[in-house]
């Protein structure tokens, strides 16, 4: 079967590859009305709403979902936006009400990234349509479990810990893909050549995004929770 986003483009020919599924630009609408509308949503939440559904475009409209049939390391990137960018911004436009203890959500959405880079699991999803949106959805979802949990109005030092951890996990799969001493992903055995990059150069490259950009928007987080924490330890 083919991918989702179509076969490995060349440098020449991927800047024309859009993307115009109508179901994806119409769950973008959906979900861009149905939050502009929602009684609650205050400015600072609309706007995470808008750029969250700006991310979403850009990975499954923008000719960035061709690139990621060609190279593992646009599809690492593409993974990254997803949970560490989109997800965090959907949070932030529709928070938790109550204080939500994020061990579980941090669980569960760490074996789901891992899961889905595991070869096999990896090499299936790209193979199959369907099994590519489960895994597309299985991210997404967990992620933003896990960052409203994280982003809820609960205990500051275990929001902390929890965004410390996944700091560390995503740093340890993007070392163990930069150090490995073999391409692994077979997909990407020979599509990455067009580009100039041997298949091992490309996971490489994959690895270093996960664990140097990939890490920042944790980091981030974690300030903001330092932050959040210091000033409850004032009051």
């Amino acid at each position: 079967m083919t991918a989702y986003c179509g076969p490995p483009p060349t440098p020449v020919e991927w800047l024309s590859q859009w993307n115009f599924d109508p179901l994806v630009i119409g769950g973008l609408a959906v979900m861009l009305v149905v939050g502009m509308r929602a009684p609650r949503s205050q400015r600072g939440q609309r706007q995470g709403l808008l750029l969250a559904v700006a991310v979403l475009a850009l990975l499954f409209i923008s000719p960035l979902c061709a690139l990621t049939s060609a190279l593992f390391s646009a599809r690492v990137l593409h993974h990254l936006l997803l949970v560490a960018v989109a997800a965090p911004l959907l949070a932030l436009a529709f928070p938790r009400a109550a204080a939500t203890a994020p061990g579980p959500a941090l669980i569960v959405s760490t074996l789901v990234f891992w899961a889905w880079h595991v070869p096999t699991f990896y090499a299936a999803a790209l193979d199959d349509p369907a099994l590519y949106w489960v895994m597309q959805a299985s991210l997404f979802g967990t992620a933003l479990a896990f960052w409203r949990a994280v982003l809820s109005p609960g205990e500051p030092a275990a929001a902390l810990v929890a965004a410390v951890a996944a700091t560390a996990q995503m740093g340890l799969l993007g070392a163990l893909l930069a150090f490995a001493p073999n391409p692994l992903y077979a997909p990407h055995l020979a599509s990455t050549l067009p580009w100039g990059l041997g298949p091992l150069a490309d996971q490489q490259l994959a690895g270093l995004l996960m664990w140097v950009p990939g890490m920042a928007p944790y980091l981030v987080i974690a300030v903001v929770l330092m932050r959040r924490g210091w000033r409850t330890a004032q009051t």
